[in-house]
């Protein structure tokens, strides 16, 4: 459910409603995960793909890593405005009493705009009374470097790429150096890159990114609403979420 209904409407009166773009963002990085899975299947052994089926494979990987990504900034913003707004529409009134907490410890919403994405879910659990993210939980991590691949595609400043040449210990190391030491071993390689490819962007922007983009994602989610003691927004369409 993407729109959750606050009024119910009758002859005379307007219909409000909330609209839920986390649970879309979600679902569009699953679906654009699955095609890219089908291209990286169906071409699976050949040494030859069309320029467009190139294009689309890249299309929907990139695309699922930034939806994810959306995911993660709606959700926390999604829940902030509820609590900002009073749109406190939970069956249980310990639901309720959380967004309330919330509501009255960051009123402040240009700070909660300004705000670096993953210290907005820490602070609202420490708000709310709740153990923060260890900083060496898996699922935290992971979230964490998915920003950062995110925030370099968004804010994309070219750089040179040097293949084939030694580290030299003064050398400053490059973004995809940095990438491929941290993530190289997180998830299966972009099967359609050519050995002599850097590891960013080329090997690691497949389906393997994707899914393990999307996998981290919700576990994150999952343990943050767990300690808020609030049911997540996308329970149900949970069967909707595969990567494959």
């Amino acid at each position: 459910m993407d729109r959750i209904p606050i009024e119910s409407p009758d002859e005379e009166s307007a219909i409000r409603f909330r609209d839920c773009f986390s649970v879309r963002y979600i679902q569009s990085a699953a679906v654009l995960c699955r095609l890219g899975y089908g291209i990286e299947q169906e071409k699976k052994g050949q040494d030859f793909l069309t320029e467009e089926q190139v294009i689309r494979h890249e299309a929907f990987v990139l695309n699922a890593i930034l939806s994810t990504v959306a995911f993660l900034e709606s959700t926390i913003n999604e829940l902030h405005a509820d609590a900002a707004d009073g749109a406190y529409f939970y069956a249980e009134e310990q639901h309720e009493a959380v967004l309330k907490t919330i509501a009255d410890g960051w009123k402040n919403e240009k700070n909660f705009d300004r705000a670096p994405l993953i210290t907005r879910y820490q602070k609202i659990l420490a708000i709310a009374g709740s153990a923060p993210f260890d900083e060496d939980d898996a699922a935290f991590s992971n979230v964490r470097q998915l920003i950062e691949i995110r925030n370099y595609l968004m804010h994309y400043k070219r750089e040179w790429i040097v293949i084939g040449e030694g580290k030299h210990p003064k050398k400053a190391e490059t973004t995809s150096e940095r990438f491929g030491r941290i993530l190289a071993k997180k998830f299966a390689i972009n099967p359609f890159a050519a050995k002599n490819q850097p590891f960013f962007p080329d090997k690691c922007l497949g389906h393997g990114c994707a899914e393990w983009a999307i996998v981290n994602s919700v576990i994150f989610t999952d343990a943050f609403f767990r300690k808020l003691g609030l049911p997540a927004p996308y329970e149900g369409i949970r069967d909707e979420l595969s990567t494959r």
